[in-house]
């Protein structure tokens, strides 16, 4: 895996059951239920709207959860409606997957929102845990406690990402011609972990036929010193033959041990044969400002849109990692995030409940 930065991966002591809906670790999780996860609070000035339990059906578990105390509701915003919305973004679509916020209190800064949720699974016994994170003044935004930054929050988390991905994610691409569902690929030629996960791509991209699958250069070359300059080269290609880049990219991957001082040129010049080009034209090109102005805006929207490890999959604006996750759980995700944005005509296994716990 290529990173740029340390990153902290899920929740601690949820990384099971839900680092994957959280993809390169938006949130922090707390305490086990209870070691007293909601500090004390001044009662609300008017209760808390009462809060559901997603998707448990009250013949088919005990409920795991406390009832929701309206003393422990004491900001304004974000109302639990939001933050509910934003739990079943996260965490829908795994139909064990069950939560309930239990707090949204104010803090000593003002306009910070400290929320608690619990969440567990429909499954007997299973273990409850607290998930704790801070939303911002803007309400746009969420600190956790052991995350490595700034998260996206709201009712649709992923709304700001997808549509800045629609408006620069120019990059080859193949499949539909529609941005209606767009997977992006952030990824480094030099990087093995984006090497391994190229299998994975293709396979989402045939699996998904609705799909626009981007590829975009996210060259980490303070770890991969020959990164820039193949992602150059492939931007040259990809000016004249969209197709001929991916057979290009392959060949690179195909080859990355020779991204050495000696070999790395002759190894981007065979690669760029493969693909059907010239490779004298291609290495012209690349040393062109132009070239590297197409990387580097490829790069500037990685940064701006958060991405810190590579390879980062985009579905529709949610950002998770390839390689981190089950071939199934991804398809799941896809299928999900799909219908949450209205896509028509997409199918995919959700991932579901046993059929003992499914409501009757």
């Amino acid at each position: 895996m290529g990173k740029r930065t340390l990153h902290v991966e899920g929740w601690a002591g949820v990384k099971r059951w839900i680092a994957v809906s959280l993809g390169l670790g938006v949130l922090a999780a707390g305490q086990m239920y209870g070691q007293s996860p909601v500090a004390p609070a001044q009662p609300a000035a008017t209760p808390a709207p009462p809060l559901r339990l997603n998707s448990l059906a009250a013949d088919t578990q005990h409920d795991p959860f406390p009832p929701v105390n309206p003393k422990f509701f004491t900001a304004d915003t974000p109302t639990a409606a939001t933050v509910d919305s934003y739990l079943h973004a996260m965490l829908g679509f795994d139909a064990n997957r069950i939560w309930r916020v239990v707090a949204i209190q104010k803090t000593a800064s003002a306009g910070v929102s400290k929320v608690t949720a619990l969440v567990s699974e429909r499954a007997p016994n299973a273990k409850v845990l607290t998930a704790i994170f801070y939303v911002l003044p803007d309400g746009k935004h969420l600190i956790a406690p052991d995350a490595s930054g700034l998260s996206n929050f709201g009712a649709d988390p992923f709304a700001e990402n997808r549509a800045l991905l629609q408006a620069r994610a120019n990059g080859p691409a193949h499949g539909a011609v529609s941005k209606e569902l767009e997977l992006v690929e952030f990824a480094d030629l030099q990087c093995p972990r984006c090497k391994d996960a190229q299998a994975t791509i293709n396979r989402l991209a045939q699996d998904f036929p609705k799909a626009r699958v981007v590829y975009e250069s996210f060259p980490l070359t303070e770890i991969h010193p020959y990164a820039f300059q193949a992602a150059a080269y492939g931007a040259c290609i990809a000016k004249t033959n969209q197709t001929a880049f991916f057979t290009y990219a392959q060949a690179v991957y195909d080859t990355q041990g020779a991204l050495l001082p000696d070999t790395w040129e002759a190894t981007l010049n065979n690669a760029v044969t493969k693909a059907g080009m010239d490779p004298a034209a291609i290495s012209t090109c690349a040393a062109s400002a132009a070239a590297k102005e197409d990387v580097s805006a490829s790069t500037r929207l990685a940064n701006d849109l958060g991405v810190e490890q590579t390879p980062t999959l985009a579905i529709n604006g949610r950002l998770i990692s390839p390689n981190a996750v089950p071939y199934e759980t991804l398809r799941s995700l896809i299928a999900f995030q799909a219908a949450a944005d209205g896509v028509q005509g997409v199918s995919g296994p959700v991932l579901d409940a046993p059929a003992a716990l499914k409501p009757r």
